[in-house]
Formats: structure tokens, C-alpha cells, sequence
């Protein structure tokens, strides 16, 4: 029988090169979440309809990549285990990617179009290749769940940083690197965020151990996963909460360049709202622990956290084009209060797969990770798609003044619609059943089939 190894503590070296891979990703994912539409609209030159279209189609078959990415993880052999490999077999592919998605060829409207739709699916593809392993990592280096916990936050820490590194650099980069050129400039500010990326994924590789087995020798099909899957409701409820949560995330951050370049008119002000908010939601993730233990679970500290954000999103829908103090005091709170939004979930995805296994007896870690980024980038799909419709249906057009229904829809986009969102996400994850009881309940009664098994 398959065993697992008894897990000694999580030292700070792992813990710090697990978060590396989460920095190395949002290099690429927050670059793509605040600036692919814009760089569509305003450099690369389609029209945010045809974005928007473009982000739906290219991202919804990507969507149906992870699943599949994830079983085959699952059925990786390798004497670095399940998937870690992916780590050291993507990193490059992920680098050349990203450049070739900011590359804007010389072609008419329709040959861009076909580019983008090409280089964009291709990019996204790797990012899955790369990106499914890596979170499922998060459910084999240790069995504790609040172990699990910290090691998420780490996590988390290491991504909100490469938002830090996104948000604070990369406008600047393509000012400098392209010398007034914004064509030049944002492949070759890609090619360092590339390059960066691939070194911190290699040493994800090297840092990290999989320690965690399943202790069945039940080798399952793919239907028999599938049916796991849809058969574990706790997973079910994690994945409409991570629609709609991206839905709310997407649609924001791909309006707030617009906002402040044609609401506000400091398009410069971008740069620096978004720097204070990732400072605290940085602070926020550093204490999900201490929050989800004050509040007792993490399904309670999620619901109280995303009512908290839906209200500071309000907030922001009464700031004029000059009311700095209130638009910069909505993005700190709000912020602050999104930081623990994002360890708990992955958390409370681990939690899932230990529940299959409780279960059902099987251990399908990577195709639960997988399903669960398949919902996440499903509401950052449906989000961004509708980001650009909307701004379509509001009359955006780039480069000129908007009018006043434009601006008012721009608005809309950054405070009352994903607030309305928010609302919903909180209501989905009422219906989550996992608490902190039954948690413990599991983790005793699967250490306990694993002494047998060792035992055997």
C-alpha cells in the first residue's frame, strides 16, 4: 500500500519556497487581472468588445484544461513525486509565453485578432500547466490542516508581492523600456517578469518535499474521479464561491486603470492606489490564522470578511473625481479585509480533498485543485468578458473624453456591481459543511488508516 511519510515540522526555508511559486505566478496573473485589457484597448488596438469576446472564448476552453491537467498530475510518477516536475518542465515555456502575449505584430485589426486569441490561449495553457501542480502542492507537503493554513498564508504573502511588484513597476518599465514606445515596452517588461518567474519556480522545485500519499491502493478512472468530485459538497459550494468571487475581483480590477485615467483623470494615481492596497492586504494575509481562529472557522471568517469588503465597495460609489481621501480609505479597508480571503479558500481546498479521501478512499489532490482554479478562473473569465461588454455597452471608445453615462458604467464597474457580487459569494458559502470540528474529526481518523498502513 501507498504510505505516507510522518511529516516532521514545516520550516521557514519550504514555507518561503512554496510562496516563491504563488510570487512567480501573479507576475503574469495580476499583469493579465489590471492591465490585458487595457493593453488591448489602448496599445495593441481592438475594441473592448472583441476583448471581452476574445477573454471569454480563449479563457473558457482553457477552463476545461485543468481538470485534465489536474488528473494527469494525479497519475505523475516521478521520483520528485506528482507535481513538483511540472514545476521544472514549465518554467520556460512559461517565460517565452508571456512575452509573446504583449507582443503587438504589424498586422490589420483582423490578423491582431487572430494573434491574440492565438498567443493568449497558448500562455494560458502553460499557465495551467505550471499553475495546477503548483496548488496542489498545497495539499501533499503537510496532512495538518492548520499547518496548512500557514503554509497557505506564506503563500499568499508570496503573491500578494508579485501584485506589489506588478502594480509598482510594471507602467513604469514600459515608460522606460520602451522610451515612449508602449509597443516595445511591455515585451520587454514581460521578458524580465518572464524571467524572474522561471528562476522562482525552479526553486519552488528545489525547496520543496510531497510528503502526503493516498493510503488506498484503489487506482480509480477518470469517471470514478469525476463522480468523487461532483459526490463532495463541500468542494461544490468552494467552487461557486470562487465564481463569484473572481467575477467581483475581474470586473474591478480591469475598470480601475479606466477609472482613474478617464473618471478621476490621474491615470498615474493607478499605480499608487493599487500599491496601498496590496501594502494591506499584505498585512491582512499575514494574520489569516489569528483571524480564523478569532472567528472561529474559517467558513465564518470568510463570510464576515466578504460582507466587510461588499461595504467598503459601496463606499467607493459616492467618491467624486476628487475625493482622494475616501477612494484611497475604500481600497485600504477593503483590501485589508480581502488579504485572508484568498489562504483560507486554498486552505479550505485542502480540507476538501482530506474530506474525498474520508469519504470516498481516494485521494485526488490534483484534480481538486485543479477543479477548484477551473472555478476561480471561470469568475475571472466571466468577469473580465464582462468588463469589456460592459464598457462596450456604457459607449467606451479609447483616447477621447467619455461621457457621462461611460463614466457613470465605469463607476458602476468599481463599487456597486462587485459589491452586489460580494454579497452573493457570501450567501454561497453559508452552504459550506466543513467546520472546525469535523476538521479535527479527519485529520485523526486519516492519521489513523495511515499508522495501519504503514503498519501493513
Amino acid at each position: 500500500m501507498a504510505s505516507s511519510s510522518t511529516p516532521g515540522p514545516i520550516r521557514t526555508p519550504e514555507r518561503l519556497g512554496y510562496a516563491a511559486g504563488d510570487l512567480a505566478s501573479c507576475l503574469y496573473y495580476n499583469t493579465f487581472s489590471l492591465f490585458l485589457m487595457y493593453f488591448y484597448t489602448d496599445v495593441f488596438g481592438i475594441g473592448p468588445a472583441a476583448v471581452g469576446t476574445m477573454l471569454l472564448v480563449t479563457r473558457t476552453w482553457d477552463n476545461f484544461v485543468d481538470p485534465v491537467m489536474g488528473m494527469v498530475a494525479d497519475r505523475t510518477k516521478t521520483r520528485w513525486g506528482r507535481f513538483r516536475p511540472w514545476l521544472l518542465i514549465m518554467a520556460v515555456p512559461f517565460a517565452i509565453t508571456g512575452v509573446l502575449t504583449f507582443t503587438t505584430p504589424n498586422f490589420g485589426y483582423t490578423g491582431k485578432l487572430i494573434y491574440a486569441y492565438v498567443t493568449y490561449t497558448l500562455v494560458m495553457v502553460v499557465y495551467t500547466a505550471i499553475n495546477i501542480p503548483y496548488g496542489a502542492l498545497l495539499g501533499v507537503i503537510t496532512p495538518d490542516s492548520d499547518e496548512r493554513t500557514k503554509l497557505s498564508s506564506y503563500r499568499f504573502l508570496g503573491a500578494f508581492s508579485g501584485n506589489f511588484v506588478v502594480q509598482g513597476t510594471l507602467l513604469w518599465l514600459v515608460k522606460h523600456l520602451g522610451r515612449g514606445n508602449d509597443r516595445l515596452g511591455f515585451p520587454l517588461a514581460m521578458g524580465i517578469y518572464g524571467i524572474t518567474a522561471m528562476l522562482l519556480f525552479l526553486s519552488t522545485f528545489l525547496t520543496t518535499r510531497e510528503r502526503v500519499q493516498s493510503v488506498t491502493d484503489k487506482h480509480s478512472s477518470v469517471l470514478d474521479d469525476v463522480r468523487d468530485l461532483l459526490r463532495n459538497r463541500p468542494w461544490l459550494v468552494l467552487g461557486l464561491v470562487s465564481i463569484l468571487c473572481l467575477t467581483w475581483i475581474s470586473v474591478r480590477n480591469a475598470c480601475l486603470i479606466y477609472y482613474f485615467k478617464y473618471y478621476v483623470g490621474r491615470e498615474g494615481m493607478t499605480a499608487s492606489f493599487l500599491v496601498i492596497g496590496t501594502a494591506f492586504t499584505l498585512l491582512g494575509v499575514s494574520l489569516t490564522a489569528h483571524i480564523v481562529k478569532v472567528m472561529g472557522g474559517k467558513k465564518r471568517a470568510y463570510i464576515g470578511l466578504t460582507l466587510i469588503n461588499a461595504t467598503s465597495m459601496v463606499a467607493m460609489y459616492f467618491a467624486g473625481p476628487q475625493s482622494y481621501a475616501l477612494m484611497f480609505a475604500s481600497q485600504i479597508i477593503g483590501s485589508f479585509f480581502t488579504g485572508p480571503l484568498f489562504p483560507m479558500i486554498w486552505a479550505m481546498y485542502a480540507d476538501t480533498a482530506d474530506y474525498a479521501e474520508w469519504k470516498f478512499g481516494s485521494r485526488t489532490t490534483g484534480l481538486i485543485f485543479s477543479a477548484g482554479t477551473f472555478s476561480q478562473k471561470l469568475g475571472w473569465t466571466v468577469g473580465a468578458a464582462f468588463a469589456g461588454w460592459l464598457l462596450a455597452l456604457y459607449g467606451f471608445r479609447a483616447h477621447v473624453l467619455q461621457n457621462g453615462g461611460t463614466l457613470f458604467g465605469i463607476r458602476l464597474m468599481v463599487s456597486l456591481l462587485p459589491a452586489a457580487a460580494c454579497v452573493a459569494t457570501a450567501l454561497a458559502a453559508l452552504f459550506y459543511n466543513i467546520d472546525p470540528q469535523l476538521e479535527k474529526r479527519i485529520g485523526v481518523e486519516l492519521s489513523d488508516r495511515r499508522a495501519v498502513s504503514i503498519a501493513q
